[in-house]
């Protein structure tokens, strides 16, 4: 494991920049005044980017190698960072951001596939559990250094460069032996479909909720009085939920039929949601971080939850690449959410972000209970629900299910 050290040090770095970058731009936004529907557009580019990067960055790692793509795409990102307050306009910050997703999957890409090089099955899992504890803390503290500096000031950008060119270091003296980056096939969506279509709508309707939940969430907590430290300290009950939460609602579901726990936690997260758009309770601030803290641990399950529960009934050769395919359903979900809510904010003000959340959450919770109403469980989970974050298809290939087989038939539910 101490041989990946450099590698987990390298993406905390550069996460703990991510985490910054998301909250400084949704509060210098509305500093400048940038409408809800102009920030909604803008954080949909990122998403957007990330999508079209999962395409662009294989191709070109195999290319460059992993060390000079790694700089290649660092140096890519530190430059879209810097022209932010360079170039205070919506729509340059779209396309910014566009570039700054396609930067951001590359980087993700080679670690990932850097650390796919262990090949014991349970240090891969150890190594996936860790990474994805490393993402969460990484966000966490983003949050943390945008309450140090000011918003206002250009020079809270240089330091998201600054983390940025530091994920450099240690990433591309590391002496490990570069492997290969495979080409991993999708499932046709319509297969994923017809064998877990609770996952694959879960995994939508999840994108659709967690885009504006890291684009706009900064936008509704100014909105409704917070300032200064308030909005990133918002946004880190948010995250610290997820992190503490989503691993014993997970665990809770591998003795039950997954579709009820992911009916139950929608419909908790929804009834969170609608609460948090009531004025009588936006004026309670203690009530409104509770209410975020909680939701943040729900919604955080959702896509782990499509995952496990596609895992359940996918045969053993087409794991990865329907892991590959629900994260392209997710991307999608997550690049349409921000914008489709930002217009909503908009026209009917903060509340309607909630209320957005909560239309998305009681879909989600309805499908799923018509599908557990007319669907028999068929199996035992043979494989445990494990918290994550959705990064690129490259993580997927670190968790050891998608290497042993689970089952030898397919079976629709």
């Amino acid at each position: 494991m101490l041989r990946l050290t450099s590698l987990l040090l390298g993406v905390a770095l550069l996460l703990t920049g991510g985490g910054l970058l998301g909250t400084l731009l949704a509060v210098r936004g509305g500093q400048e005044g940038f409408s809800a529907n102009a920030l909604g557009w803008v954080m949909s580019g990122y998403f957007a980017g990330f999508f079209v990067g999962t395409f662009t960055a294989p191709p070109l790692i195999r290319r460059m190698g992993h060390s000079r793509a790694f700089a290649f795409h660092a140096a890519l990102a530190t430059m879209a960072v810097l022209l932010h307050p360079l170039w205070l306009d919506p729509w340059g910050w779209g396309l910014l951001r566009v570039v700054t997703g396609i930067a951001l999957v590359g980087l993700y890409t080679v670690i990932e596939s850097w650390l796919n090089a262990e090949p014991d099955p349970q240090r891969r899992s150890r190594v996936f559990s860790l990474y994805m504890m490393i993402n969460l803390s990484a966000l966490a503290l983003g949050q943390v250094l945008l309450m140090l500096g000011d918003a206002g000031a250009a020079a809270m950008f240089t330091v998201t460069a600054l983390l940025v060119c530091a994920a450099m270091l240690p990433v591309t003296a590391t002496r490990l032996q570069q492997p290969d980056v495979p080409n991993v096939p999708r499932l046709k969506l319509g297969n994923l479909y017809s064998l877990a279509p609770v996952a694959t709508v879960a995994a939508g309707l999840s994108g659709l909720a967690m885009g504006p939940f890291w684009g706009l969430l900064p936008v509704f907590a100014g909105d409704i009085g917070l300032s200064g430290d308030g909005v990133p300290l918002f946004m880190l009950a948010a995250i610290a939920g997820g992190a503490l939460l989503q691993w014993p609602l997970g665990r809770i579901s591998d003795g039950h039929d997954r579709r009820i726990g992911l009916m139950a936690v929608s419909l908790a997260a929804a009834g969170l949601a609608v609460l948090a758009a009531m004025p009588l309770i936006q004026q309670q601030l203690h009530v409104m971080f509770l209410l975020v803290f909680c939701y943040g641990g729900l919604v955080f399950a959702l896509y782990p939850f499509a995952v496990a529960h596609m895992l359940d009934y996918l045969a053993s050769e087409d794991l990865l690449s329907g892991c590959s395919s629900l994260l392209l359903v997710h991307g999608v979900g997550a690049a349409v959410g921000p914008a489709i809510a930002g217009a909503l904010m908009s026209r009917f003000g903060a509340p309607a972000l909630p209320l957005y959340f909560a239309a998305v959450l009681i879909c989600l919770a309805a499908f799923t209970g018509m599908r557990l109403l007319s669907h028999a469980r068929l199996r035992t989970h043979p494989a445990p629900f494990r918290a994550m974050l959705r990064t690129t298809p490259s993580a997927l290939e670190l968790m050891p299910e998608t290497e042993t087989p689970l089952h030898p038939e397919k079976e629709t539910h």
